[in-house]
């Protein structure tokens, strides 16, 4: 095996195309194909199914996907640190994991600050929910992340930074208003859209629910906030959602929102590192830059509902 084929591998898996891989990674075809078939060989086991519209990963190439792409990271990891090491100063590269709805809020400010603190540290955002970015934290395939405090693992430890309030949200024509919150009880009577569990969102919801006795009347799920939002623009329901994740449409009067009360709810972003890896020093002070920019954009009035809480 060497890093050709992963990167062969990985390109195909992607694209599920040998033609569309090989002119991604600028080489003819029978090189990809020779690649991957050598990958196989060297794994005892087919990697692919061949379909006559393309390429379908097997069972094993499924598993063989993860750690191809944790090897890959770790040697882009290496050729930073050691790149920046001849150059002098610190240096590396460091993956955090956002939130989708902290995403836009924070990183490009957070790229800005790290180029202009630190040059040779080269930051890559990867962006998911609370369950996926744990899974990531706890595979090595991200440095650092923003979590939901509902989450919880025994590998990773949580700072505790931004807790705010959940709102109602809903379409430019409902009576929602920012003055007027809304009981729990009162959206039994609604269509509400949510995010699919466990979604530390959805968690918290179903929890409050309980403790109200309160039983909401779904009319689809999904992982996908910009799937959410157009549910409600397309009149599919309202939902539930901090008012950071829409604030844009809040704003320019596309979406409306009211406080959730009775009971309110409120989460908690944590900063989440893994307890089993050491956190390099270049990668400590991009986080220390994450953290700076969040509490910057709290004390800005530009994270509507947030407070802070960490140091």
């Amino acid at each position: 095996m060497d890093l050709k084929q992963l990167r062969a591998f990985l390109t195909v898996a992607e694209t599920g195309n040998v033609t569309r891989a090989a002119e991604l990674l600028h080489l003819v075809q029978p090189a990809v194909s020779r690649q991957i078939r050598l990958l196989e060989e060297d794994m005892g086991t087919p990697l692919f199914e061949r379909e006559r519209h393309g390429m379908a990963l097997t069972e094993a190439g499924q598993a063989l996907v993860g750690y191809a792409r944790r090897a890959l990271l770790e040697l882009d990891r290496a050729r930073a640190e050691l790149s920046g090491r001849s150059a002098g100063g610190l240096s590396g590269l460091v993956t955090l994991g956002l939130l989708p709805s902290t995403v836009d809020l924070l990183s490009s400010a957070l790229v800005s600050a790290v180029a202009a603190a630190h040059p040779g540290i080269r930051v890559r955002i990867a962006v998911g929910y609370a369950g996926t970015l744990m899974q990531w934290l706890a595979s090595g395939e991200v440095d650092a992340a923003l979590l939901y405090g509902a989450e919880r693992s025994p590998d990773i430890q949580t700072t505790p930074l931004v807790e705010e309030a959940l709102w109602v949200i809903g379409p430019p024509h409902s009576a929602l208003q920012p003055d007027r919150p809304v009981a729990l009880a009162e959206l039994a009577a609604q269509r509400m859209v949510l995010p699919s569990a466990p979604h530390g969102l959805r968690t918290l919801v179903e929890h409050a629910c309980v403790l109200a006795g309160v039983t909401l009347q779904l009319s689809a799920e999904t992982n996908a906030l910009s799937v959410q939002r157009s549910l409600v623009l397309g009149g599919h329901g309202l939902t539930i959602l901090p008012p950071i994740a829409v604030a844009d449409d809040l704003r320019e009067g596309k979406l409306k929102g009211a406080p959730l009360a009775a009971p309110g709810i409120r989460r908690t972003i944590v900063l989440a590192l893994p307890l089993h890896r050491p956190t390099p020093r270049h990668v400590r002070c991009a986080i220390d830059l994450l953290v700076q920019q969040a509490r910057q954009t709290i004390d800005a009035g530009a994270w509507p509902q947030g407070q802070w809480l960490g140091p």
